[in-house]
């Protein structure tokens, strides 16, 4: 018995069987990707997909730098913030503003400075009798607060900034 000739190329031993038409025969053992939407085929070549899909990350955008205007506005407004900050924490202690008829309370237990609040609150411990602009001590402070009709306690100011003489009354 006799075994019929192979099909094709009698000639091509050991070769892999034929391609069908239209399939590159160079990738053989891959995996074929499917067109993606946008992207030309190339004929002959393998689809390319998407690096990154693999989980790989995309390399880092390099950074802008700042320019000069963004660098100075943010300073000037650094500035601006300090300034306020500080007008307010100075603002506490309004004893130097204070005038006769004017209401104080203490700022905090702890410390010894005064604050304007209205009379009719709830707040106001003490009212302004007399204020006298100067140096005094606690002996000369409560001898001229003495000659204020009404007067029970007082409130002296001196060192730096404003050295005045406020004469009180309990609320």
């Amino acid at each position: 018995m006799t075994t019929p000739p192979p099909q094709g190329n009698p000639f091509a031993q050991n070769q892999p069987p034929a391609q069908p038409h239209g399939q590159n025969p160079f990738a053989q053992g891959q995996a074929q990707t499917p067109p993606q939407a946008g992207i030309p085929q190339q004929p002959g070549f393998p689809q390319q997909g998407n690096p990154f899909a693999g989980g790989a990350v995309p390399p880092e955008q390099p950074r802008r730098k700042l320019s000069f205007k963004t660098i100075k506005n943010i300073v000037i407004g650094v500035v601006v913030v300090s300034v306020a900050i500080g007008a307010f924490i100075a603002s506490r202690d309004d004893a130097d503003q204070a005038a006769v008829g004017d209401c104080l309370k203490s700022a905090s237990s702890s410390s010894d400075e005064m604050e304007i609040v209205e009379c009719s609150s709830a707040d106001a411990e003490v009212e302004v009798l007399k204020k006298v602009d100067g140096n005094f001590t606690s002996l000369t402070a409560e001898t001229e607060c003495r000659k204020v009709e009404e007067a029970t306690s007082f409130y002296a100011q001196t060192g730096d900034g404003a050295e005045f003489l406020l004469c009180l009354k309990d609320v």
